[in-house]
């Protein structure tokens, strides 16, 4: 079975020196709250007008995702873009919300609705999402952490509130055709 980020085409690599300056400025408090209210809505824009690259791909150097969920109360599909983490055949959503006091809407999309779509470049995957818990969790934040130190930053300014951790995997005949 070929490895989801493999099939999407998402490749890790190391950022030059502006994006490591990017990713400095975006792990601080001050970073953070702007580039919350920034990047999402640039990144949609910039998605669809860049062939799938995202604002934080760009100028941070991240590998970022587009995922559509179902809105847990609304039924509509949402789409967001979001770094996504190796994770065996998956990739890993990391629920940090930049460090905000909030569980960020897509954890409670997935948990309630687990089929989703992630997108990079074009390419498109089914997947259904699952919450990783325990040693898997604990691994998962370690790669995370080590591709982008900004995730050591927000969890320590969360309180009060569990940083929730979704693995997404090839659904169904996708995942047996991979």
């Amino acid at each position: 079975m070929t490895a989801l980020y493999e099939r999407l085409g998402l490749r890790i690599r190391r950022p030059n020196v502006l994006q490591r300056l990017v990713r400095a400025i975006a792990s601080t408090t001050l970073g953070a709250r702007v580039f919350s209210r920034l990047a999402p809505p640039v990144d949609r824009a910039l998605a669809r007008i860049a062939g799938g690259r995202t604002l934080a791909e760009l100028t941070a150097g991240l590998p970022t995702v587009l995922v559509t969920t179902t809105g847990a109360r609304t039924g509509r599909a949402r789409t967001v873009p979001l770094a996504a983490i190796p994770a065996g055949a998956g990739l890993a959503l990391v629920g940090t919300n930049f460090g905000g006091p909030r569980t960020p809407a897509w954890y409670a999309n997935l948990r309630r609705r687990p089929e989703a779509e992630v997108a990079y470049r074009g390419r498109v995957v089914r997947v259904t999402a699952r919450e990783a818990v325990g040693a898997e969790r604990e691994a998962i934040m370690a790669t995370a952490r080590s591709l982008y130190a900004g995730y050591a930053a927000y969890e320590r300014r969360i309180m009060g509130r569990a940083v929730h951790v979704m693995v997404l995997e090839a659904a169904g005949d996708e995942a047996a055709s991979a």
